[in-house]
């Protein structure tokens, strides 16, 4: 089994990786910790324990994380997940607890428990990256227990929340380039499964109606059906969920590495991850800022009807 932990602002596609990562037999789901993100921290809290619930995951450590950006307001985004973050569907809330424990210390302890074992974690990020630039910055020998990052986020090309920039780049570039520059200082490797791809892993409504039979695949079912009608369309991407089915089954992606940078300033283009595919030398001969220092593997092409078949599999199998 693949250990695991997730970090996540959970809204409906956040609610899809969660189902996802709780029951494939070959993750093993360490901890899930929370930011604000697609809505506030105390909804992203109650969302994330109430998926766990239904994927009969009461045994996951869930932590409280950062309630905000490093620097920017929270702006969440109802229009895309429901005021609650999961598309209003009143599905009955969650009345457990967290870990007494901040995200950052939670995330501290298991990742110093995986170095001293050896049995190294891959940490998933589906929000934006504020828990995990603190993490890095306050606990840099955390990393040690690290076997690599893949985060959701950024994009080669297109933007959504701007023309510029992914929502989860944007909600808190500080916090994207502190990881990217302490990743690579740590040597812990980074894949960015960002726009380019998140859109072609997409479930139809016929293949989300056969879903049910337990809570986790009834709720499953849900989110396809709400974020198929917020979207007016006869299926909807499983979002976030595409980045834990990379992790699971990696030959289905594939990446490319290049230079990035985050854009810290522009007027029209703040959040946005500068992917630097250049390949020929001379383009760089005339180009006072070079190449970024940093390399990530960036996701490039995903077989969207091989991880579809994946996350349904899964969240079928129902508990």
């Amino acid at each position: 089994m693949k250990p695991v932990i997730l970090d996540v602002d959970t809204g409906l596609d956040d609610a899809c990786a969660l189902l996802l990562a709780a029951q494939h037999p070959e993750l093993d789901l360490k901890a899930v910790t929370c930011a604000g993100g697609n809505v506030g921290l105390d909804d992203v809290v109650i969302n994330t324990l109430t998926v766990l619930d239904a994927a009969g995951r009461p045994d996951v450590p869930v932590a409280a994380g950062a309630a905000a950006p490093l620097i920017q307001a929270v702006r969440p985004a109802p229009h895309i997940h429901g005021v609650d973050g999961l598309g209003d569907l009143a599905w009955p809330r969650s009345t457990r607890t967290t870990d007494p424990r901040h995200a950052i210390e939670l995330l501290r302890d298991v990742l110093r428990a995986a170095a001293a074992s050896g049995e190294l974690i891959t940490l998933i990020p589906l929000a934006p990256l504020t828990n995990i630039a603190l993490l890095l910055r306050t606990y840099p020998d955390a990393a040690a227990g690290l076997r690599e990052i893949v985060f959701m986020g950024g994009s080669a090309g297109i933007g959504n929340v701007t023309a510029a920039a992914e929502f989860n780049t944007w909600a808190d570039p500080e916090a994207a380039a502190i990881v990217l520059a302490a990743a690579d200082e740590l040597e812990v490797p980074v894949t960015m499964y960002g726009l380019d791809v998140f859109y072609d892993v997409v479930v139809t409504l016929e293949q989300a109606r056969t879903l049910g039979g337990s809570q986790s695949a009834d709720l499953a079912r849900a989110v396809i059906e709400k974020r198929s009608e917020l979207y007016q369309a006869d299926g909807a991407t499983i979002g976030d969920g595409g980045a834990v089915c990379a992790v699971i089954d990696p030959a289905g992606l594939e990446t490319e590495s290049y230079p990035v940078r985050i854009e810290l300033s522009g007027s029209w283009s703040r959040g946005r991850t500068i992917v630097d595919t250049r390949v020929r030398p001379g383009d760089l001969s005339g180009d006072p800022l070079g190449q970024a220092a940093r390399s990530v593997q960036v996701a490039t092409a995903v077989d969207g009807k091989r991880y579809a078949e994946l996350w349904l599999t899964t969240v079928g199998m129902g508990l």
